[in-house]
């Protein structure tokens, strides 16, 4: 099994006179460790199956086909684990976090590019289906030139955008996200951020967006698919494992300081949100410090 040893910076290749920078390359293993970078990346990966898909609070074990894009300075790898031996083929592609100002992202051809970019801040699972229809073109694109390759690069990002069964990956994410279509959203979303580690009722939550607690229940399971106690817990849970990863601390000092009153209840939630126990996911990220 691979160790985690450190998030490293990666100071990416990509000049500010690219626009897009592709590399593919056909592999043995995986040798770069768990890093960021300020630049979006496009990530495919063929012949891989048993690899560790590490991005943000999330790992998991892939299959032998997969496509993530993965949002500016959220930390990410993929580490050998239980891949045997063999070639493996990966196409990355990375792109400047401003090659679309936001003039260009507001106008309505754009809206399913800009929201997978807002999405991506947790990173984004293609589905397999959507991997294997693409392969053919990620892999071509490095053979074009000029125009044709600027435009079949947004073509796929258009194309990746509208495609179904996308999964997004990390609890949290890197920065705050931008609810424009929702003030009441907004709000709440801010509100929980600045004081999930202390006891939150729902009247006292509810009555921020100046709704009545039936009305505010209904409200926020439309828009997030979750009552206003699990939307709570994912919050918690995410910034638990933040702090799982990068502080020394025990694991009881963690659940108290993110709103759990009691360890028992920490457990159950956490091992219900991300499949294994605290203890479980420490190992797992063993010896990773954060860069700020």
């Amino acid at each position: 099994m691979s160790v985690i040893k450190n998030v490293h910076r990666e100071i990416t290749p990509l000049s500010l006179e690219d626009s897009f920078l592709v590399f593919d390359r056909t592999k043995s293993e995986f040798d770069f460790p768990v890093h960021f970078h300020p630049e979006y990346e496009l990530n495919f990966i063929k012949n891989a199956k048993g690899v560790k898909r590490v991005v943000g609070d999330h790992i998991d074990e892939i299959g032998d086909i997969e496509l993530v894009l993965i949002g500016p300075n959220l930390h990410h790898g993929w580490l050998n684990h239980n891949r045997t031996s063999g070639k493996l083929h990966e196409i990355t592609i990375q792109f400047h976090e401003d090659l679309f100002d936001q003039k260009l992202l507001s106008r309505r051809i754009m809206k399913p590019i800009k929201e997978m970019l807002d999405r991506s801040t947790h990173g984004i699972l293609f589905s397999t289906k959507t991997a294997n229809d693409i392969y053919k073109r990620l892999s071509q694109v490095s053979r074009l030139d000029g125009m044709d390759y600027f435009l079949e690069l947004i073509s796929i990002l258009c194309d990746l955008a509208s495609s179904r069964n996308q999964i997004l990956l990390s609890t949290y994410t890197v920065e705050r996200q931008s609810f424009e279509n929702s003030d009441k959203i907004k709000k709440i979303y801010e509100f929980v951020q600045d004081n999930y580690h202390r006891k939150l009722s729902l009247a006292e939550v509810s009555n921020i967006v100046n709704m009545s607690q039936v009305s505010f229940n209904r409200f926020i399971k439309k828009r997030t698919g979750k009552t206003f106690v699990n939307y709570l817990n994912d919050v918690r849970v995410g910034f638990a494992a933040m702090k799982l990863i990068e502080k020394d601390t025990n694991i009881s000092e963690v659940a108290l300081n993110c709103g759990f009153n009691n360890i028992a209840n920490f457990n159950r939630v956490f091992k219900k949100i991300k499949k294994c126990t605290p203890s479980q996911y420490k190992n797992e990220f063993s010896g990773i410090k954060r860069i700020l």
